[in-house]
């Protein structure tokens, strides 16, 4: 008689929680595969091997009816024995757990069993399921915004933080890859060989713009995660930043860069001095002479035309990076990502317990997002104030050298990095030279401390301060960058501001400038000209 109770009392139970979400949906039924979640359970009572084929796709939690659940948990904990799931091993392991009667007894096991079809579809019905727990746990969470939107006693942005958390759990749950034979790897691998191979570089992956760091690492290689570090001061958004100009100018490899620290402009300012080899001051100030101004104009075209794209959110959550990333790479086929600077990021929606597991988080999902997109992903960090109290005169240059412990507020750095690169210059300290005696002035160190598919090494570069710039010591002569077409200034403003060009502007040396008088440019000052009088270029 009590079992009858207990039996009913469950079903009871059952009845009212499908009431109660029927009800939330407004009289709409959750979705759901009961058909599914039997012919699933009833497989897995007779063929012993099945659970194997479903274990990385189902839940307990994602079947809806509870007795399913507790059918599916007893499942599960006699293959964590190594034990098969038959019907009387099932009954035995839901009895003790005092789960017997709430699952449905003897009846539900029976009527499982008999209407066990063949489980050559069971990976299929399980994925039906989970989709349908996918839809119900949506419906879940946009009932649970809508009640967060019409509280007025909770903080608008604590109801968006848990609306971030919920989604971003859900669709991390959401994406799995499957178990596929070797065989089909090693072709995408041969291609790959076959591709580098008819390259002229002799790079597999996407070229730095450093024909040293090349040299080591044949490219930035997809679906990798690199760390460069530095402590402040060293040059690492300068060194980051151009690596993306010779990446996205000289080879037109399209490159989004996240930039935390600094604004958008700023980082555009510091492409110009680096690009047009103006001194800061003078960019900052506009003070440029006549020839100064028509360089800059000449430099203009192949600046502007670049694959480069910029976002200077700041505090961005790992969220936001992994959508907007998404949106970047099916619109723009962005080949490469740099984020400046990781420690600056936040883990929002995803509930860290320390400052050190938020770095953690933050460093896993980018290493998730590099092989979700197959893009290169380049993350700038800080490094701990060790190297400051580390080394002395004795020690010469590598006192200060940073080593993998100096990494800043969490050890999962190190580790999720594919590689792990350091900027160093020992000028900065006061090392006018090394142990050999030759110069370090104006000399900057990129330091490959890990490099988990090929060798360390230490590529020696220049360091223009002045330009906030670096470049390759081994091959800066050989260089040459491709002229640009110089532009007038009402073709410039055009393609600036997408307006249609009117009258041009004449050129500086015509002599018709003010009162017919030569421009007095000892002072730094942007001539004014007069429109109408000539039709050559203009220095913007």
């Amino acid at each position: 008689m009590a079992k009858t109770t207990s039996r009913r009392g469950q079903g009871d139970a059952n009845t009212a929680n499908a009431l109660a979400q029927i009800a939330e949906l407004g009289g709409k039924m959750p979705p759901q595969a009961l058909d599914f979640e039997r012919s699933v359970l009833g497989a897995l009572l007779m063929e012993h091997d099945a659970l194997q084929n479903v274990v990385e796709i189902l839940k307990p939690e994602h079947f809806y009816l509870e007795q399913h659940q507790r059918i599916y948990s007893a499942m599960m904990r006699l293959n964590t024995k190594m034990m098969p799931c038959d019907m009387l091993l099932v009954m035995d392991e839901l009895k003790k757990t005092n789960e017997f009667e709430d699952a449905g007894g003897l009846k539900m096991l029976v009527s499982l069993s008999k209407e066990a079809p063949n489980a050559v579809n069971i990976e299929l019905h399980a994925r039906i399921i989970f989709q349908k727990f996918l839809q119900r746990s949506l419906i879940h969470l946009g009932t649970r915004m809508q009640e967060g939107g019409f509280d007025d006693s909770k903080d608008v942005e604590d109801t968006l933080q848990e609306a971030e958390s919920d989604l971003f759990e859900l669709a991390q749950g959401s994406m799995k890859k499957d178990v596929i034979q070797i065989a089909p790897v090693i072709a995408d691998a041969i291609k790959q060989m076959q591709a580098a191979a008819q390259r002229k570089d002799n790079l597999s992956g996407l070229p730095s713009g450093f024909p040293g760091i090349d040299k080591v690492t044949s490219g930035w290689q997809p679906s990798t995660m690199v760390v460069i570090a530095a402590r402040p001061a060293m040059g690492k958004t300068a060194f980051v930043l151009s690596m993306a100009r010779r990446m996205a100018m000289d080879y037109n490899v399209p490159v989004a860069i996240f930039s935390l620290e600094m604004s958008n402009v700023e980082l555009v300012k510091r492409m110009l001095v680096a690009e047009t080899e103006i001194p800061m001051e003078k960019i900052k100030n506009g003070r440029l002479t006549t020839d100064e101004w028509q360089h800059f104009n000449q430099c203009m075209p192949r600046l502007q035309q670049a694959p480069l794209f910029i976002d200077d959110t700041p505090g961005l959550s790992v969220f936001d990076l992994r959508s907007k990333a998404r949106i970047l790479h099916k619109k723009h086929q962005i080949k490469c990502i740099i984020i400046d600077y990781l420690q600056l990021m936040t883990a929002a929606g995803m509930r860290p317990g320390s400052r050190q597991e938020e770095v953690s988080m933050i460093s896993r999902s980018l290493k998730g997002l590099a092989k979700e997109l197959e893009i290169p992903i380049i993350a700038l960090s800080q490094l701990n104030r060790n190297v400051e109290q580390r080394g002395n005169e004795k020690s010469g240059a590598d006192g200060k050298r940073p080593q993998l412990s100096d990494l800043r507020e969490s050890g999962a750095i190190e580790q999720d990095a594919d590689m792990v690169c350091f900027i160093h210059r020992p000028e900065y300290y006061g090392i006018k030279q090394d142990a050999e005696g030759n110069s370090l002035v104006g000399k900057g160190q990129f330091i490959i401390a890990k490099h988990r598919s090929g060798g360390l090494d230490d590529i020696l570069m220049n360091f223009k301060a002045e330009l906030v710039r670096f470049d390759d010591a081994s091959s800066e002569s050989l260089q040459v960058k491709p002229k640009a077409q110089p532009m007038t200034s009402q073709e410039f403003i055009s393609s600036s501001l997408n307006t249609t060009p009117q009258q041009e502007l004449p050129k500086p040396d015509s002599g018709e400038v003010g009162e017919n008088a030569e421009p007095n440019l000892n002072d730094g000052a942007v001539p004014e000209f007069t429109a109408g009088q000539g039709d050559g270029e203009f220095p913007f």
